[in-house]
């Protein structure tokens, strides 16, 4: 055990190094003894133990048993995590979370990606002069629609962000929910009683697990844009089904038991009424909020399959503002042993 721990605590300093300088936010500053100081003077401080003039590096120490603990917790385990809002628009947050995505596979981890692509859907909307609009958070699909999304979505979108995480020294392969039959659909219909059409937007009734735990077992992150089929041996079998990629993340999350979901989005979290962060919320909370109106439009379907998978077993689900560098990393990595996020963005939901 003592053996784990040493070793643990060298991946954390070389984790540290290759991510820029990481530092868990909740332990960003432990007191009047910390003070900034370079990675590369770390192994010098250390191997200055002996020197009774050499001042101990608290934050230091206490982020590696912290990493440590997380790795040693989630090693093995699954963690699904949907891509997109700004984290996706910006070149230098979708090259930092393709770098995360190829770090946690090196600690062991098995990640699956699900990706949105909003802004890109709604460029190539306009410029092909297709309309659309939403309803309850979720974007009415008509056939033309669904041509435009699963155009943008299987396409650059898909083959950018799997080509990023092997650049950045990782294994993926990108993949559509048709391929394989990944992601079964039926027609989803709106409103609270069920009558509002939304065109082919589709409800995953069934998720091909067997082939997203080959991959992972081969040590292949699956990217997986939201684009589904009919099931098969129905009727619709053949019709493709633009799904909500939150739908997607919390169905995948659930139907796989894994350890973690995290919604990567533009905004710091849930917020309550006066637009403050709510750091952490029960699934009753959840309910609660959304009686209220607290919860509205896009957060709808995060809150909603987040609590989902949380019932189907899901550990955790997170809401994480992926506008921030390295937000993977932080939510995964600086929450120790419980595992419940850095405390310092976004919001965790558990049972």
């Amino acid at each position: 055990m003592k053996l784990f721990s040493i070793s643990s605590i060298l991946t954390a300093s070389t984790l540290g190094t290759a991510t820029y300088g990481f530092v868990p936010s909740s332990f960003s500053s432990s007191g009047p003894n910390t003070r900034a100081r370079p990675q590369h003077d770390i192994s010098t401080s250390l191997a200055a133990s002996t020197d009774e003039s050499a001042a101990p590096i608290p934050s230091f120490v206490e982020n590696a048993i912290t990493i440590a603990s997380s790795i040693h917790s989630l090693k093995g385990q699954t963690i699904i995590v949907k891509y997109g809002g700004n984290a996706m628009t910006t070149p230098e947050l979708a090259t930092l979370f393709c770098e995360d995505i190829a770090t946690l596979q090196k600690l062991g981890l098995r990640i699956v990606v699900v990706h949105g692509g909003g802004p890109m859907i709604n460029a190539m909307l306009e410029k092909v002069g297709v309309e659309s609009r939403f309803e309850g958070g979720m974007r009415v699909s008509t056939p033309e629609v669904v041509d435009v999304a699963a155009m943008v979505l299987c396409g650059s979108v898909n083959k950018n962000i799997s080509g990023g995480i092997v650049q950045a020294g990782g294994r993926a392969l990108g993949l559509s929910g048709r391929d394989d039959g990944i992601l079964q659909c039926e027609k989803l219909w709106g409103g609270e009683d069920k009558s509002l059409d939304l065109g082919n937007v589709g409800q995953v009734l069934t998720v091909n697990t067997e082939l997203i735990n080959e991959l992972l077992d081969m040590g292949i992150t699956p990217v997986i844009a939201p684009i589904g089929m009919g099931c098969k041996g129905e009727e619709d079998e053949s019709v493709v089904y633009n799904i909500n990629a939150d739908v997607a993340a919390g169905r995948i999350a659930g139907e796989l038991k894994a350890a973690r979901v995290l919604f990567l989005t533009d905004i710091a979290g849930v917020l309550d009424k006066e637009m403050k962060l709510l750091d952490r919320l029960s699934c009753d909370d959840i309910d609660k909020l959304l009686q209220d109106e607290t919860i509205t439009g896009g957060m709808i379907p995060k809150v909603t399959y987040a609590t989902d998978a949380v019932k189907l077993g899901v550990q955790g689900a997170f809401i994480t503002d992926g506008r921030v560098p390295h937000a993977l990393l932080n939510e995964i990595l600086a929450g120790g042993e419980e595992g419940l996020g850095s405390g310092g963005g976004g919001t965790v939901v558990t049972l």
